[in-house]
C-alpha cells in the first residue's frame, strides 16, 4: 500500500512539474475509424447552467518589455461574446489551429476536423460523441500530426475550441475534466487507442499567465501506429466563456519533453486566437 502511494504521489508531482511548463506561457509568446479524441468536451452532464494574429495583446503588469504579466487581467468584450451558434462557429473556426499555424512540418490528421458534437466519458470508461449539450453553442475539433520521418513515428495532436453560452458552464468543464481522470485513470478512445496512468491537475489561478483557468493532464497511450506505449499530455484552457483544449500523442523517438513544448506552443496560440476573437 505505501508503495503504490509513494509511487502515485510521485506520478501528481511529475504532472504538476510538466504542466508549470504549460501554465507558465504567456500570450505574448508564440503565440489533442473516427475516435472521439479525448475531451474536447468534458462530460455527459449538460454545461449551461450556471484572422490570423498580426501580434499579441499587450502584456498587462509586466516592468519591462518581454516579461510575462503578473496576472492574467484580460476580459472579453460583451459586444463580442459570442451569443449564437452563428456567432459561435465563426469564433471556433477563427479560433482553432491549421497546418501552418501550430508547428513547423505539420500535416491533417484524419479525420481532420470534427465538428457540432460533445465528447462523452461513459462510465465503462469509453469515449463516444452526442449532440451538443444545451449550455454549448458549439466545439469544432482540428487534428494536426507530425509525420513520421528520419526514424522517429509519427506524433498526432488535437485541438478543440468550445463556446459556452456562460462563464459558469465553462468553468464546470474544466471542475469536470480534473474528475474524469480519477473517475477513469485507463479510457477507451475508440479504434483500438487507449490512455492510462492518467492523471490531471488544475492550476492555482495565481500560477496561470494567459488563461482564466487551465489544467494538464498526462499519461500513457497506445494504438495502431504507436510503435508501442508511448507518452500523452493533455492541457484544457478557459477565457471567458470558451474553452481550449489541446492533446499530444506521442511516438517512437519522441521524449516526454518534446511532447511538453509541442502542447505549450499549440496551447498558447490558441488562447491567443481565442482573445484576438473577444477583444
Amino acid at each position: 500500500m505505501m508503495t503504490e502511494h509513494r509511487r502515485r504521489g510521485a506520478r501528481v508531482v511529475a504532472v504538476a512539474a510538466a504542466g508549470v511548463l504549460l501554465a507558465g506561457c504567456g500570450s505574448s509568446g508564440a503565440k489533442s475509424g473516427e475516435d472521439p479524441d479525448p475531451k474536447p468536451s468534458a462530460s455527459a452532464r449538460p454545461a449551461g447552467g450556471s484572422t490570423e494574429p498580426s501580434g499579441s495583446p499587450e502584456p498587462q503588469g509586466t516592468k519591462e518589455p518581454g516579461a510575462l504579466p503578473s496576472a492574467y487581467e484580460f476580459t472579453p468584450d460583451p459586444a463580442r461574446v459570442p451569443r449564437t451558434a452563428a456567432q459561435a462557429r465563426r469564433l471556433t473556426r477563427n479560433a482553432a489551429l491549421g497546418e501552418a499555424d501550430w508547428t513547423a512540418g505539420m500535416v491533417r490528421g484524419t479525420p481532420y476536423e470534427t465538428a457540432g458534437t460533445w465528447t462523452v466519458l461513459a462510465d465503462s470508461c469509453v469515449w463516444s460523441r452526442s449532440a451538443l449539450p444545451d449550455g454549448v453553442l458549439d466545439s469544432f475539433t482540428r487534428r494536426l500530426d507530425i509525420p513520421a520521418q528520419d526514424g522517429k513515428g509519427r506524433v498526432r495532436g488535437s485541438v478543440t475550441v468550445t463556446v459556452h453560452r456562460t462563464v459558469g458552464g465553462a468553468d464546470r468543464e474544466i471542475k469536470d475534466t480534473v474528475q474524469e481522470s480519477f473517475r477513469c485513470p485507463a479510457q477507451e478512445l475508440g479504434g483500438g487507442q487507449r490512455l492510462s496512468g492518467l492523471m490531471s491537475l488544475q492550476f492555482d489561478q495565481k500560477d496561470v499567465r494567459n488563461a482564466d483557468a487551465s489544467l494538464f493532464e498526462a499519461g500513457k497511450y497506445t494504438g495502431p501506429g504507436s510503435g508501442g506505449t508511448q507518452d500523452y499530455v493533455w492541457s484544457k484552457s478557459r477565457i471567458g466563456p470558451v474553452t481550449t483544449a489541446v492533446s499530444v500523442k506521442g511516438a517512437k523517438g519522441y521524449q516526454n519533453s518534446d511532447l511538453l513544448r509541442i502542447a505549450a506552443e499549440g496551447g498558447a496560440k490558441v488562447l491567443y486566437r481565442v482573445e484576438l476573437e473577444l477583444k
